[in-house]
């Protein structure tokens, strides 16, 4: 079996963690390279937070750090009560750690790496969008050389989801509105996981403790970083925790999991509602609009989170 070759853009994050340590343990996925984005933390945590990561749990794949700002307006604060301010959960981190980051800034690597692989390359990208748009920006036709993006993001209103950080906006897009709009406008494959689906599947304390206790190492790495994140859930009136950027993870390893809708895409880049995400829906006739000329993808509208948490488990537990 052919393996799917991936680059992993994210800013790690707790959740981030996670679904690196998934895409690590699936044995169909060849992990190419991790790229790094602000948000979870500054650029310099979450590098850092990708190179330990990536050096503890034996993961030979390059790092490559993002960009520290997003495309136009200042740099959001990091999400310290979500993460904690290590953006792992506070928990005890070595001092020092011995891999480095590649020397490209992430989105010459995104680009170096798809041309070296056309038609090869998934990138599942679970942080602000900026590394894809500067790509974009530099190469414009890389967009008929990667295989497929899978992107977790954004809020459609199925399921009653909207935005976590605004009525309207979901963080990943909220910290970046502008690159996330240019890059739903390249006519590269893409599929969105946002809120819609991600909040619909939700990790108890059983189901986590069980990972502790049969997943080795990975599995009790995953209980400790998720004590902050879970009593972030709880303080918020949210019993269980939300899976997030595992569940772009799980739409690559299995899509059957979800069920979608197309249509072109665009975010608000300013006002009230800046950050919020709609869909055109290809089956749909409206006047002439914004959304005219642009490129359809797909947005994940439903989910069975009973078979997502059973790879979830099945994946990690298996690599211990």
């Amino acid at each position: 079996m052919d393996k799917i070759k991936v680059i992993f853009d994210t800013d790690p994050g707790v959740d981030d963690a996670m679904a690196l340590l998934f895409l690590h343990r699936a044995p169909q996925v060849d992990l190419v390279g991790v790229t790094t984005t602000f948000g979870n933390g500054r650029i310099a945590t979450t590098t850092w937070n990708a190179l330990y990561l990536t050096e503890r749990f034996g993961i030979d794949a390059p790092v490559a750090s993002g960009t520290a700002a997003p495309l136009v307006g200042p740099v959001p604060a990091p999400t310290e009560f979500v993460h904690g301010a290590n953006a792992l959960g506070d928990i005890d981190l070595p001092e020092r750690i011995t891999r480095e980051a590649d020397p490209r800034p992430a989105h010459r690597f995104i680009i170096d790496t798809v041309r070296a692989n056309p038609g090869e390359i998934t990138i599942v990208a679970v942080g602000r969008m900026t590394n894809l748009a500067l790509a974009l920006r530099e190469d414009p036709a890389i967009v008929g050389l990667v295989r497929e993006i899978i992107i977790m993001g954004g809020a459609f209103g199925y399921n009653g989801f909207h935005g976590n950080v605004t009525p309207v906006a979901e963080a990943n897009i909220y910290g970046d509105p502008l690159a996330a709009d240019e890059v739903f406008g390249g006519t590269w494959p893409i599929t969105v996981v946002g809120l819609d689906v991600t909040q619909r599947t939700q990790m108890t304390t059983e189901y986590l403790q069980a990972l502790a206790k049969d997943g080795g190492e990975v599995g009790r790495f995953i209980w400790d970083i998720t004590r902050f994140y879970v009593a972030f859930h709880h303080a918020a009136g949210v019993p269980n925790m939300f899976v997030h950027d595992s569940s772009a993870v799980a739409y690559l390893l299995d899509p059957t999991l979800f069920a979608t809708r197309r249509g072109a895409l665009r975010v608000v880049t300013e006002g009230l509602a800046i950050g919020q995400t709609i869909q055109k829906p290809d089956d749909y006739n409206f006047p002439p609009g914004a959304w005219d000329d642009r490129p359809s993808h797909a947005i994940c509208i439903d989910v069975d989170p009973a078979r997502l948490l059973a790879l979830y488990r099945r994946t990690i537990v298996g690599g211990a």
